[in-house]
């Protein structure tokens, strides 16, 4: 399967059951009753997308319909309306295209496919003819350097790590160093999984992000949020503290293929602006794609 569609496949779990609450609405040339927008708010809330985003959302359908230039389908206006909550976010840093090296931190909290997901965006990297430097800055982990080193040498890129138990700051700054001097184009800065509940924790992921901007002035130029889609509403609480700490550039949302709760990205997207860059769909090295928001809306309302 191509890149594209792969988010359609993804959303298979959200959409059949919110398609399940809502076909009658969908009915072409349907004229909703305010039954139908309780239906549609039902669904939206099981999904996860949130109270606030769904009132917007509903608000959005009923000027789309009451339009007479607009299509006139309640499948087309909610489309409509989910993608304009998508494509309105905050962007990326300025520098970020144009920098090299060009270094992401990646955070997140414990067991949301961190690591594997690191692995996928530098393979991707890697086939794109870009050379790729993995930093390890998990030494919390004992095992955790090595997971990395297994998925480096897989994905054919050089890794930075030290000892467990090793300052992850240490690493960092050894991590922009040899960057420097190898000229790469695209540096990935792992971290240990934390709660994003323990202020400790989120002190030393800002100590490590200020080792880095001392290494490489405008770094880190990403600031990636692994989110787990099947945490639900907890991962819009995950990502505001978070943004707080480090100031998020972007999110990606992985195990989306395996939740029903894939209205999450509108939560998330609506509330704090903060993109969604990349999802993951699957287990497979080639099953994080970017996210496309056009793309997105069609598979939730129409697959």
């Amino acid at each position: 399967m191509k890149f594209f569609g792969k988010i359609t496949e993804g959303l298979k779990k959200t959409r059949d059951a919110f398609v399940d609450r809502v076909s009658s609405v969908f009915q072409p040339g349907k004229k909703l009753e305010p039954e139908d927008y309780d239906a549609l708010e039902a669904a939206l809330l099981q999904a996860d997308v949130g109270p606030e985003t769904t009132d917007r959302l509903l608000d959005e359908v009923k000027t789309r319909l009451a339009d007479r230039t607009a299509t006139g389908e309640p499948a087309e206006a909610l489309a409509d309306a989910v993608r304009t909550v998508l494509e309105q976010d905050r962007g990326a840093p300025s520098s970020a295209a144009t920098a090299k090296p060009h270094v992401t931190l990646v955070v997140g909290v414990n067991g949301t496919g961190k690591t594997t997901t690191i692995a996928k965006l530098a393979q991707r990297y890697q086939k794109a003819g870009e050379s790729v430097l993995l930093v390890a800055c998990d030494t919390f982990r004992a095992a955790a350097a090595d997971q990395l080193e297994i998925w480096a040498e897989r994905a054919g890129v050089e890794i930075v790590k030290q000892k467990a138990g090793a300052d992850p700051a240490a690493v960092a700054f050894d991590g922009m160093a040899r960057a420097k001097s190898r000229n790469v184009d695209r540096v990935i800065v792992d971290t240990a999984g934390r709660l994003h509940v323990k202020s400790n924790l989120m002190a030393e992921l800002e100590k490590i992000r200020r080792v880095i901007e001392r290494g490489i002035p405008g770094a880190p130029h990403e600031t990636l949020l692994v989110l787990d889609a099947t945490v639900g509403q907890n991962g819009v609480r995950q990502a505001k503290e978070f943004d707080k700490a480090l100031k998020l550039s972007g999110i990606a949302l992985t195990k989306l293929d395996g939740s029903a709760k894939g209205g999450i990205v509108l939560a998330i997207a609506d509330s704090m602006k903060i993109p969604i860059r990349w999802v993951g769909v699957g287990e497979k090295i080639d099953d994080l794609v970017p996210f496309d928001a056009a793309e997105y809306a069609s598979g939730l309302v129409r697959g």
